[in-house]
């Protein structure tokens, strides 16, 4: 019969179940809050923009967009 590779016997295993047992999975949780705050304020703004308008020739008004 055949014997399955245990942890022991396979390095390459061995490497897996470490890297699985060692994962912190709140770091990864962290950044992904970060990026989808990030990817959310992108949208507002870009909402926001959408609904003004703005004569672009005007320097005063490009700079009180460039404030926000």
């Amino acid at each position: 019969f055949f014997s399955l590779p245990t942890a022991s016997t396979n390095p390459k295993a061995a490497l897996k179940s470490k890297i699985v047992a060692e994962f912190r999975p709140q770091s990864l949780i962290d950044e992904l809050l970060l990026y989808k705050r990030s990817e959310d304020q992108i949208e507002l703004k870009e909402k926001q923009l959408s609904t003004m308008r703005v004569d672009v020739c005007s320097t005063e008004t490009l700079k009180c967009l460039k404030g926000k």
